[in-house]
């Protein structure tokens, strides 16, 4: 039996769904996400809470799954969610170019221009070396903050480049001369 499939759901005040075909809506004060429902999953509420409920066992592989999914899109409707970046090296920054654009200088010989998809928010610190990454879908803001961590990974050598804020890196010894 799925653990997390069992899990409860709760809604707090303000937030509506609705489901459609295999899709659910959700709806908040921060905005709307949707999310897929397997085959056989249906919702309910009751007090409250929304419980997801699965036919039979042949949907106990994504019981849990369309569980998290629904509880992410709540989660994101009502508080959002946000990752972190830090950008480290000696002259490596990033700066808000407009609204949806964020200009990286990484050691290349070229600034690399990185376009927002709509409904992500990024704030920069004004020391341009803390990014912060912001939106209601889990999904997207995710991708997008390995997107720009893909820019430049961090180096195990030098420990420079573009990383997450929680992430921990283990120092490489260098190459030692042969005598």
């Amino acid at each position: 039996m799925s653990r997390i499939g069992k899990k409860l759901i709760p809604l707090p005040p303000g937030v509506k769904y609705t489901v459609e075909g295999n899709t659910v809506l959700v709806e908040g004060p921060k905005g709307k996400v949707s999310a897929l429902i397997a085959p056989g999953i249906t919702l309910e509420a009751k007090d409250g809470v929304l419980h997801v409920n699965r036919e039979n066992d042949k949907q106990a592989a994504m019981h849990g799954l369309t569980r998290s999914l629904v509880a992410n899109a709540v989660h994101g409707v009502t508080t959002g969610w946000k990752r972190e970046l830090d950008i480290v090296g000696i002259g490596y920054r990033a700066e808000l170019k407009g609204k949806n654009t964020v200009v990286f200088t990484l050691g290349y010989s070229h600034p690399i221009e990185f376009p927002l998809p709509t409904g992500i928010d990024v704030a920069i610190d004004p020391k341009q070396l803390h990014l912060v990454i912001s939106g209601i879908d889990r999904q997207k803001v995710g991708q997008v903050a390995a997107d720009m961590r893909s820019l430049r990974k961090p180096d195990p050598y030098k420990n420079k480049g573009v990383r997450y804020s929680d992430e921990k890196l283990k120092k490489k010894a260098g190459k030692t001369g042969a005598k």
